[in-house]
Formats: C-alpha cells, sequence, structure tokens
C-alpha cells in the first residue's frame, strides 16, 4: 500500500496487521513521528482510510510534541481539519506534551444523548406522525437559529463553568440526569474568562438547538440486544421507543477553536516546535496559549453538555404533548450523554509508570471499562455506555467500554458510522426530495425540512455502522450491546 508522505518523496506505506483489526505505521514513515501511528480498521475499512488520505493524518500526528504510546485512528477515520475525525492522541502533560486544537475539532464538546421511555413501538406507532411532527416544532435547528433559551452575558459564564447544573438550577431537567452524563455533567478546569466575548455573543442567543448538518434527534426503537445484563442496567427492552440527541457547542465551539487555531498558530515559531502539516498546530501543557486554550475548551465542552440537556427537555415536552403523560410516567430517564470531542486530563500507565495524559479525542468516543471509578455505581459492573449513531435512516448501536480499551486506546473507540462521501457529492448523487420519499418508504417520519439539504447525509454518504462497531468489537476496545433503528428523524 502506497500513499505520498507529506513533504514530496513518495514513500511506501508499509501497514502490518499487529492484532486483530489494528494496523500499524511504524515510525519513520513520516519524519519526525515520535511514535508508530495505529488504525483499528477491517480490510475494507482500511482502505477507506487510504483512499482519503486520512491514514497519512494520523501518521502525522504521531509527531506531537510528548505523544506516548501511538496516534491512534478509531474504524470511522475519515479526512479532518490536522487529526482525521476519528484520531486518538495522548500526549505527557508534565513532560512537555502538547495540546492541539486540531485533534478537538471545531465542534467542540459535540456527542450524544441517549434518553429512554417505557413505551414500546407498538404504542408509539399509530402516533409517529403526530410526534415528529411535535419534535420538528419544538426543538430549534439549522444555521445560525436561536435556542429554547436566550441567554444573558453572565448566564453565559454561569453556562460555560457549570455546565448541565446551570439549566437544571433554573428547573429544566431531573437532578438524577446529573448521575448519567459524562463528568457529572460539568468539566472542571474550564474558565469562561478565556472565551472571547464575540464566542459568547455567537452562544447567548443559541443554548437548546441541534444546528445542522449532521446533527439530528431521532426516534427509535431497540431492534436487538446482545448483552442482556448491560442492556438490563441501562433500562433497555425489545421494541422499546427510545430518544437519540446528537449536538455540540454551536457557534460558541466553533468561534473559541477558530480563535486558538490562530493564537497557537502565532505562538509556534518562538516555541521552536514544527510539524508536518500547519493545521496540527500545538502549544506545550503549561504555556500561557494551551493552558488558555484548555480552559476554553472545557468551558465549551460544558455549554455542548447543557444543550443537549435542553433538546432533553424539548423531547420530554413532546412526548408528554403526544401521549398526554408525563415524562415522568413515561420513564425518560437518561441512559447516558457522552462527548466526542474533547481533549482531557487523565491517568495512565505508560512503560510501569503511572502519567497524567492530555487524551485527545476527535471523533472518538471516551470508552472507560468495568468498575472504573469515575462511572455511575449502576455502570461499574458492565462498563461505560457508548451511544454511537450511525447515518440517517440506518441503524444506530449502544455499546459499552472493555477492559482492554484502557490499554490498547487510552479509553477510546469509535463515534459514529463515519463519512464516507462528500456533502457535496452525496447531493449530486440523489435529492433530498427523492431520499425523503426512500426514508417514508421504509417507515422513517421525518420532520419538516429543508429537503434540498436532506441528501447531504444520506446513509450512502456513510461507512457501515455496523462494520465499524463490529470491528472495535473485534479489536477489543469496546463491546455492542444493543442495536437501534430510527421511525423518526428531526435533521439539524
Amino acid at each position: 500500500m502506497t500513499e505520498k508522505a507529506d513533504g514530496g518523496k513518495a514513500k511506501t506505506m508499509q501497514l502490518e496487521e499487529v492484532a486483530p483489526f489494528q494496523w500499524e505505521i511504524p515510525r519513520g514513515y513520516v519524519d519526525g513521528m515520535r511514535v508508530p501511528a495505529r488504525i483499528f480498521a477491517s480490510k475494507r475499512l482500511l482502505d477507506k482510510a487510504l483512499e482519503d488520505k486520512a491514514a497519512q493524518q494520523i501518521a502525522n500526528v504521531a509527531t506531537l510534541p510528548g505523544i506516548v504510546g501511538a496516534a491512534l485512528a478509531m474504524p470511522d477515520i475519515h479526512w479532518g481539519y490536522g487529526f482525521p475525525i476519528g484520531g486518538v492522541a495522548a500526549t505527557d502533560a508534565d513532560a512537555g506534551g502538547a495540546v492541539s486544537p486540531g485533534g478537538v475539532g471545531f465542534d467542540i464538546g459535540c456527542g450524544v444523548r441517549l434518553v429512554r421511555t417505557d413505551l414500546t413501538f407498538d404504542e408509539v406507532k399509530p402516533r409517529i406522525g403526530e410526534l415528529v411532527s411535535t419534535l420538528g416544532k419544538r426543538v430549534p435547528r439549522g444555521v445560525g437559529g436561536k435556542g429554547r433559551m436566550r441567554l444573558s452575558g453572565s448566564d453565559v459564564d454561569r453556562v460555560l463553568a457549570e455546565g448541565v447544573k446551570f439549566p437544571l438550577s433554573k428547573g429544566i431537567g431531573w437532578e438524577e440526569d446529573l448521575e448519567n452524563v459524562e463528568d457529572v455533567g460539568t468539566i472542571s478546569g474550564a474558565d469562561p474568562d478565556r472565551v472571547s466575548g464575540r464566542a459568547k455573543e455567537r452562544g447567548g442567543p443559541q443554548l437548546g438547538s441541534l444546528g445542522a448538518g449532521n446533527h439530528f434527534l431521532e426516534v427509535q426503537i431497540v431492534d436487538g440486544i446482545r448483552d442482556q445484563a448491560a442492556a438490563e442496567a441501562m433500562g433497555l427492552f425489545e421494541r422499546q421507543v427510545v430518544v437519540m440527541i446528537h449536538s455540540g457547542s454551536r457557534g460558541l465551539g466553533h468561534q473559541t477553536c477558530q480563535e486558538y487555531v490562530r493564537q497557537i498558530d502565532r505562538v509556534m515559531p518562538e516555541l521552536g516546535i514544527q510539524v508536518p502539516d500547519r493545521q496540527l498546530g500545538c502549544a506545550p501543557i503549561g504555556h500561557k496559549v494551551a493552558d488558555d486554550y484548555l480552559g476554553a475548551m472545557s468551558a465549551a465542552g460544558n455549554y455542548a453538555k447543557a444543550n443537549r440537556h435542553l433538546l432533553t427537555d424539548a423531547a420530554r415536552e413532546s412526548f408528554m404533548h403526544t401521549f398526554g403523560r408525563s415524562a415522568k410516567e413515561l420513564g425518560m430517564n437518561v441512559i447516558y450523554d457522552v462527548s466526542h470531542n474533547l481533549a482531557k486530563i487523565e491517568e495512565y500507565e505508560v512503560d510501569g509508570t503511572s502519567k497524567r495524559l492530555c487524551v485527545h479525542r476527535k471523533g472518538a468516543t471516551r470508552a472507560f471499562g468495568p468498575g472504573h471509578p469515575e462511572l455511575p455505581d449502576r455502570y461499574k459492573p458492565i462498563g461505560q455506555p457508548v451511544i454511537i449513531p450511525g447515518s440517517m435512516g440506518t441503524e444506530s448501536y449502544v455499546l459499552v467500554g472493555t477492559e482492554g480499551s484502557r490499554e490498547r486506546s487510552f479509553s477510546s473507540t469509535c463515534h459514529g458510522a463515519g463519512r464516507a462521501m462528500s456533502r457535496t457529492a452525496a447531493k449530486k448523487q440523489m435529492s433530498g426530495t427523492d431520499l425523503k420519499k426512500d426514508l417514508e418508504s421504509q417507515g422513517i417520519t421525518l420532520a419538516a425540512s429543508q429537503w434540498k439539504l436532506l441528501s447531504e447525509e444520506a446513509p450512502y454518504a456513510y461507512k457501515d455502522v455496523s462494520e465499524v462497531v463490529a470491528t472495535c468489537e473485534g479489536a477489543g476496545i469496546s463491546k455492542i450491546v444493543s442495536r437501534l433503528r430510527p421511525i423518526g428523524v428531526v435533521k439539524g
């Protein structure tokens, strides 16, 4: 297999399968690689990573200062800014390890929340049109747009500092929701003062909105259980109706990333850091700009958690309106909420020594195994729930983290299906109106939307999510619990 290494002369990319579903690019493929690069993939998914040059990107990531172990790519890997989407890198936070905004992405804190109900498909099917229409009216979406909670300046700071606890203080949501949100709803180290006035101005009106692109709210049914004990711990059962919410930090996160990319780019020359791709701009943890970025990134991550919390409130309202029962009576508890665009300080053993590492997960999901102290008591026996959305109209999955993920992937796994085709190419293949008809013929009800943009997120534009999660299971970094099938879609 060959690719062109960055900077001119073509080199042969020698990929060795070092373990089942693990392919390694050795040090030396890119000048300055400090560790190998490793891709978790089936043969077919590996070929996709080579086609769109994402494998080249993960080799570039291996040049980051202070990186340990290996630069990692999940099976849903595809081309991104600096890091590939699906990229994971851990740097030594106490020994010159760098943080890179390209290793987090522009939609800081983007993630997924899964909400259960006590309803079955048979109960919901006759009213699915009314339910999806109600959700479409109560869930703000689209580019720009206004959210469910408009914030004053001081309130923006509180959201950035407190995350989910801010809307809870206003009577929105349930106290028990916190237990099932990563970081118990608030990322530590968040510093609202490190977020610019312009970013806060963009985020002020948008809290409680889906956004656009691949963001969505789906009504789904449990369509197969692989691990009964884990499903029972989460409150899942066959033919049950659940709600999946995928959204992030909206304009606030995007603005924050943009600004810190520029700031770090300006200080790189004086730091003497050289990377093969300018988009991998980074600064060592402990340097002011790096620490400022971490504080701002954590704050934007808190905004994203609060955003999904407000969207959960919209979902509960919609179900209450449609079925005439309270959300409590409908059993609408949060199963879990986890982000897939963050860099977090976590402890791991490296060469026999416990180290604080800055774990970048860009389009990758934290996947703590059983017994991890940060998990709620109900999930300690089974491992952390991992919520994996498919492409619009295809199945999604619930997984759990494994013991092996800690050693193999810094407790990380995939985050979704992963794009296989650009939005422009996807729109050329089928019109949005034709895709709508196709989805409806499969029994999927769609909320009113901008139909011309619908095909940007068509199933054919993505990899096969079933192959992606099967690869993660085969590699031992997460385990399948259940499959979910969509019956109603509210597209961002």
